[in-house]
């Protein structure tokens, strides 16, 4: 039976009501280790080689390893992705999805509705981590399994099965169901655990905690990440304590549009008529016809994002120096980036039709034509780029520094 319930074997314990504080603690301690064992059991997809960790790599602050810009699946490995597979690290503090957010006190101004904001995944679709646990497990180009049926059948076999039934009951293997929902839920708890998910254990968390000090170049870039009139990245990739002190997440929650190029390496793309238009689809339909959230995904936490190899909800950049640089001159360099078109003018914007463009962010260092200035020297995105390397987790340091 599972540790610290008090209910009879073969009880219902998919929702075992209410309990002592003790026994929560004990379920969520059970509910984690069998979540973690579920995490890395590649026997729950339809190809028997794919596990969450796959393409959550923990050693990669549980985002991909690989350089790709999606990841492939299916029942035979051979099925492209849509989207870069983002970070699990750090998604407890998104809020629920809300079209109209408004910070806090301890946040911010909380008269200013700062529109579509929250949800996992890069559109938003899900609030919690077992909803969105649910959908690698279903997607036919991720673990690919037909229905709740299959996934409950692989867990029968698994080599944990007794201590499935042991939280959550001996029939639940009967009723597939409710024993999809209790993978989700034991996946779900797993991803709540701090050593594993939200560490808070970078150089510049000990900085902010005035245990360690950050290089001449680092602050540098510390001051062009917040400085307004330079990066402005702290915009959206919030850097400071809450007033409430709690740790920055480098991230407002928020979904804009940022345009990043459009990738000829994403199979889906090669159809010219097809396009990831985030909040508004097509993985997302609730706003399908919502045209104003067209091309509008969720802004990631920076945290760790010098281990990544693909950035951007398509993967189009490889190097974090070249996104930083995007950013910086997406539009004052736009040749640098989008492609051209047979009579040399330039294919702006060229992943989001023009009937969407006045949904792409403005703010600086956006916002400038062609030919200007841009906010950003190349000293000062090298500079920038340092400093993001603070926000590396320690259990990650010494992996990505072998990498290097």
């Amino acid at each position: 039976m599972l540790p610290g319930t008090s209910l009879s074997a073969g009880t219902d314990l998919l929702h075992p009501g209410p309990m002592s504080r003790a026994d929560a603690y004990a379920r969520a301690a059970a509910l984690t280790e069998l979540g973690r064992k579920l995490f890395f059991d590649p026997s729950l997809s339809a190809s028997g080689k794919q596990a969450c960790s796959s393409c959550h790599d923990p050693h990669h602050a549980f985002g991909p390893a690989s350089t790709a810009p999606v990841e492939m699946g299916g029942p035979h490995l051979d099925q492209p992705g849509l989207r870069a597979v983002p970070s699990l690290r750090y998604i407890q503090a998104v809020p629920a999805f809300n079209q109209h957010f408004y910070d806090s006190d301890d946040e911010g101004d909380e008269s200013v509705d700062n529109g579509p904001t929250g949800g996992l995944t890069w559109d938003g679709r899900v609030d919690h981590g077992v909803d969105q646990a649910k959908i690698p497990l279903l997607s036919p180009f991720e673990m690919a399994n037909k229905d709740a049926g299959a996934i409950t059948a692989n867990l029968r076999k698994a080599a944990y099965a007794d201590e499935f039934r042991a939280a959550f009951g001996d029939t639940v293997f009967d009723h597939p169901d409710d024993a999809f929902d209790a993978a989700a839920e034991a996946l779900g708890t797993f991803e709540q655990g701090s050593a594993d998910f939200y560490p808070y254990s970078s150089r510049y968390d000990a900085f902010l905690a005035g245990k360690a000090t950050l290089t001449a170049q680092e602050m540098h870039g510390l001051d062009l990440f917040e400085d307004e009139a330079k990066g402005n990245c702290a915009s959206c990739h919030l850097s400071r304590p809450a007033n409430d002190g709690e740790p920055p997440q480098f991230t407002d929650f928020g979904l804009i549009g940022v345009s990043a190029p459009r990738n000829p390496a994403i199979a889906a793309n090669a159809d010219p008529t097809y396009f990831d238009l985030g909040l508004c689809g097509p993985l997302r339909t609730d706003f399908k016809d919502r045209a104003e959230y067209c091309g509008l995904f969720r802004t990631p936490s920076l945290r760790n994002v010098a281990l990544r190899k693909s950035f951007f909800h398509n993967g189009y950049f490889h190097t974090l120096r070249d996104a930083v640089a995007f950013y910086a001159t997406r539009d004052t360099d736009p040749g640098h980036w989008y492609p051209k078109n047979t009579d040399g003018t330039v294919r702006v914007n060229d992943d989001l039709p023009k009937a969407y463009w006045p949904n792409l962010n403005q703010d600086p260092p956006f916002g400038k034509k062609p030919g200007d200035k841009p906010a950003l020297t190349d000293a000062e995105i090298d500079d920038i780029v340092v400093f993001l390397g603070t926000l590396t987790d320690a259990d990650q340091v010494a992996g990505a520094q072998a990498e290097k």
